[in-house]
């Protein structure tokens, strides 16, 4: 059963004078402010064991508890949806995902995600996400295509998860993005966190943002767009989006963080998650596979290629 979780933040000096509400909110990547809000008017946050309004201000040392209620549970059922396996054994699935397909159920968008494909196609799955995230060890955007493992059970997940903490999983992707990336290589280390002036997008935040590094390298140039390869080092949500845009080169057909409305003739960011390498988790064995860019990304290059010709 879940329970509640508990965070202890001490406040510090440039943080003096923010809003609470927006001060939390900005945290933690999960907590939006409307959140925050009810959690201060139910009392779950509390400033030197004290309840206080949203508006209050902090002041450097404040000691803020924030006790965050236990998800209400959804029902997920199985439903029989094709899959692309790459690979599948006893332990670990991994999966070449669709662009368009949710990886997980949330509220108000329960059926056709890869939960509820993989429940179908599989008998048994980690229970360490919960019944909303069985077997979810790491996750890619609906409209990223490309390689993402599950695991069918708990020391599955827990070796995986170690894995990815520990940042020894391979995990590459294929990009087109806009302007003419004028270096071969190149590293972005920039902290990202929410945006907190637009709570559905992450941003390089300096002062409140995790910690994200991602490794590129430029495959071909067309221009006025570049295709490159991506190599996490961390699992930011949205990390090469957000990385990109941030030294000038968004993701072409990006929704959210593109600067231009253009239609690419393909549903989403030109996004690929085309290597995916882990030790398994039972043997030890390196595991390293590699997923085909899809179609429409494949057609979009060519389009791309023909006009810088």
């Amino acid at each position: 059963m879940n329970q509640e979780e508990i965070h202890q933040i001490t406040v510090d000096a440039a943080d003096e004078g923010e809003r609470i509400d927006k001060y939390l909110a900005a945290r933690e990547e999960e907590w939006s402010r409307m959140a925050v809000q009810s959690w201060i008017k139910e009392k779950r946050v509390l400033v030197n064991g004290k309840a206080v309004k949203g508006n209050y201000r902090l002041k450097q040392g404040d000691r803020v508890e924030v006790r965050v209620p236990p998800p209400e549970e959804l029902s997920v059922d199985p439903e029989e949806i094709p899959l692309d396996v790459a690979y599948e054994d006893q332990d670990v699935i991994v999966v070449n995902k669709p662009r368009g397909m949710v990886v997980h159920p949330a509220p108000g968008n329960t059926t056709g995600t890869l939960v509820n494909a993989l429940l179908a196609h599989c008998q048994d799955l980690s229970g360490i996400g919960g019944v909303i995230r069985p077997g979810i060890v790491h996750r890619i955007d609906k409209d990223t295509s490309g390689l993402i493992m599950a695991a069918k059970n708990d020391g599955a997940h827990q070796s995986l998860a170690a894995q990815l903490k520990e940042h020894s999983v391979d995990r590459e992707y294929v990009a087109l993005v806009h302007g003419n990336i004028s270096h071969d290589l190149g590293t972005v280390d920039a902290p990202i966190g929410r945006d907190p002036r637009h709570r559905q997008r992450m941003a390089v935040e300096p002062k409140n943002g995790k910690p994200a590094v991602t490794h590129f390298e430029v495959i071909e140039r067309f221009g006025n767009a570049t295709l490159v390869r991506c190599r996490l080092e961390t699992g930011r949500t949205h990390q090469i989006r957000v990385h990109m845009k941030h030294i000038g080169h968004p993701l072409v057909g990006d929704p959210v963080y593109s600067t231009t409305s253009k239609k690419y003739g393909i549903q989403g960011q030109a996004l690929h998650a085309q290597v995916l390498g882990f030790d398994h988790p039972r043997t030890g064995e390196r595991i390293r596979l590699e997923a085909d860019l899809p179609e429409d990304m494949e057609r979009l290059i060519r389009d791309f290629r023909s006009r810088s010709v």
